[in-house]
């Protein structure tokens, strides 16, 4: 596995044609400068962010063997689309077709960038996601959202995904929900029931959003309710921004750590490596070493 000396290269804007989107989809691609059989992570950005942001994660997946994919939803405020923009309410469904669009157009991506051509592993993609970003990660990986009624909406799961890190996903829907959350987002109301696809959640246990009437623990909602293959890393002491993995020096993280990010680096890339490379034996060691950590920033549990 690389490591953060090896060399980084990244290629944005490559745009990829987008037909009734209304604009055309910009993505950055970034990956190391040598190595082929490259696992795939597509990242799904927070609101307002774009294909610039969580530079601390996808510097870190790159330098460590993976070619990352950030496309920029519709939502960024590089865009600057209109409240009233009639796309609007759409935007977390377009979001979804954004990642299957960035999975589509790996040919495209690999010949935009210099010398990746060749060098992508499409039998290992992973999608991964920070806040809304892990809610539109998500649906690729099987939760649906429930109706009014409580009845599961469209499956956007994808086969072509096998591994998936959530990062301060929200959790259940209906009376959890704040009135705010309730009225303008009715999208937040999911089911975790058929999220089937392996997936590593990272939770912060002082995360308090004002989108629902619970606790931090609103946020291991989507462990606890999703079937098996899931493990749980719940961060101590964390906010929503896990410690600043949105940017580096970024004016929204509350709760700056360095210690909080370099662990979700680490953590995250051994779960990916471990998980799209069964001989892979990284996750285990990095298991090990957060419990016998005599002073831990988290800790895991798995089923």
């Amino acid at each position: 596995m690389p490591n953060s000396s090896t060399v980084v290269v990244t290629a944005k804007p490559v745009v990829l044609p987008a037909p009734g989107r209304g604009d055309d989809l910009q993505v950055s691609v970034s990956a190391p400068a040598t190595g082929g059989d490259l696992p795939v992570i597509v990242f799904s950005h927070g609101f307002g962010w774009s294909m610039d942001g969580y530079a601390p994660l996808a510097d870190h997946w790159a330098a460590h063997g993976f070619a990352v994919v950030r496309p920029t939803h519709l939502d960024s405020r590089r865009l600057g689309v209109p409240a009233d923009d009639p796309r609007t309410p759409r935007i977390w469904r377009l979001r979804v077709d954004d990642l299957t669009r960035a999975i589509d157009g790996l040919d495209v991506l690999e010949a935009a960038v210099p010398g990746l051509a060749g060098r992508l592993d499409r039998t290992r993609i992973a999608v991964a996601g920070h806040s809304w970003g892990a809610q539109t990660a998500s649906m690729l990986l099987g939760a649906r959202v429930l109706d009014a009624d409580g009845v599961p909406g469209e499956d956007m799961s994808d086969p072509r995904v096998k591994a998936g890190v959530l990062l301060a996903l929200t959790g259940r829907g209906g009376t959890d929900l704040s009135p705010f959350a309730a009225e303008h987002f009715p999208f937040m109301n999911p089911s975790f029931d058929d999220m089937t696809t392996p997936a590593l959640i990272v939770a912060g246990d002082h995360d308090r959003s004002p989108l629902t009437t619970r606790g931090p623990d609103w946020f291991t909602d989507p462990y606890v309710l999703s079937p098996k293959d899931k493990s749980l890393l719940t961060l101590f002491g964390a906010e929503h921004s896990l410690g600043g993995i949105p940017g580096y020096e970024v004016a929204e993280t509350t709760d700056e750590s360095p210690e909080r990010v370099a662990l979700i680096q680490r953590l995250t890339t051994a779960y990916l490596h471990g998980v799209l490379d069964p001989d892979d034996t990284a996750w285990q060691e990095a298991r090990s070493a957060l419990e016998n950590d005599p002073r831990p920033l988290g800790r895991l549990e798995s089923k």
